[in-house]
């Protein structure tokens, strides 16, 4: 097997964070006696909702800032988040569907190989490391990319990042990194 040969590594995406505001103050009670799939957090001061289609849950607060997670593209996740505002304005708020923002990816990559984590870490010391009492993977933060990546000895790797872009770019540079600490098969 050679790092210059390409190889197609599966990026499966399994969650997407975003963001948007409705630009009107939101009665969170209102929301959760009226409104359908809501959990009232009174104590934290916000209404978990759920949609079905896209899978998506939302945390509300009266601010008008809403966070979205569990949607698995960020076509999804802009997707889930104007049908939020949609099943808000059917509650009767003035919403104005603004301010989107995808802020976190998280993916799953399973190399083709398994990894030394010890070598790997060793070989990038400054950036990588590796606390097998705390933790059992790695972790090696690219700063440019603003992507953090957990390692594993199995080869699984998960990688968060700002947005989908990011996140093959985290793969695809990390690959001849964990390539050179790959476990030698007998």
């Amino acid at each position: 097997m050679e790092t210059d040969g390409d190889v197609a590594l599966d990026i499966i995406i399994t969650n997407v964070v975003c963001v948007f505001r409705t630009r009107c103050h939101l009665n969170l009670r209102t929301i959760a006696l009226e409104g359908t799939n809501v959990i009232y957090k009174r104590d934290v001061g916000k209404v978990l909702m759920k949609l079905r289609k896209p899978r998506i849950t939302a945390s509300i607060w009266s601010s008008g800032k809403i966070i979205c997670t569990g949607a698995t593209s960020e076509e999804e996740a802009k997707l889930g988040a104007r049908r939020l505002a949609r099943c808000l304005q059917k509650l009767g708020f003035q919403v104005k569907f603004t301010d989107f923002k995808v802020v976190n990816v998280l993916a799953v990559c399973t190399m083709p190989f398994e990894i030394r984590l010890p070598e790997f870490t060793k070989r990038n010391r400054p950036i990588a490391s590796y606390e097998p009492e705390l933790h059992p993977a790695a972790s090696y933060r690219i700063k440019h990319l603003k992507a953090t990546l957990q390692i594993f000895s199995t080869g699984s790797v998960t990688v968060t990042g700002p947005n989908i872009k990011c996140v093959a770019t985290a793969v695809e540079e990390i690959y001849p990194l964990v390539f050179d600490s790959r476990k030698e098969i007998l």
